[in-house]
């Protein structure tokens, strides 16, 4: 079966949480996966079912805290950052994704 367009590469969730949090600061889920989308240019979307359980991942793995606060629609929400462990895995996660682009390109550019 062929994969959406809009399909996540596997482990990439973090790293996109992660380096969103740290650009734009404190946000609530919806606003996460909401700019993730902007920025991407609607190239990626990303499904509560996979946003929640990696967010809880992550603060538990001490890359991310979270607080309540209210949405700007006045509803109470979890706000998540990222944690100095956050960046230094986030430095990890970009060379990562790195290393595995290059290699892909490599790959394509074989001939």
């Amino acid at each position: 079966m062929a994969r959406g367009r809009n399909d996540i590469l596997q482990g990439t969730l973090a790293l996109l949480v992660l380096r969103t949090l740290s650009v734009s600061g404190p946000m609530h889920g919806y606003a996460i996966t909401s700019q993730i989308q902007m920025v991407s240019a609607d190239l990626l979307r990303v499904e509560e079912g996979s946003l929640y359980p990696a967010l809880h991942r992550m603060e538990q793995d001490g890359w991310l805290k979270s607080t309540w606060g209210v949405t700007e629609k006045n509803r109470e929400a979890r706000f998540y950052s990222i944690t100095a462990k956050g960046r230094r895995q986030l430095a990890e996660e970009e060379e990562s994704w790195s290393r595995l682009t290059e290699g892909v390109s490599r790959v394509l550019r074989y001939a």
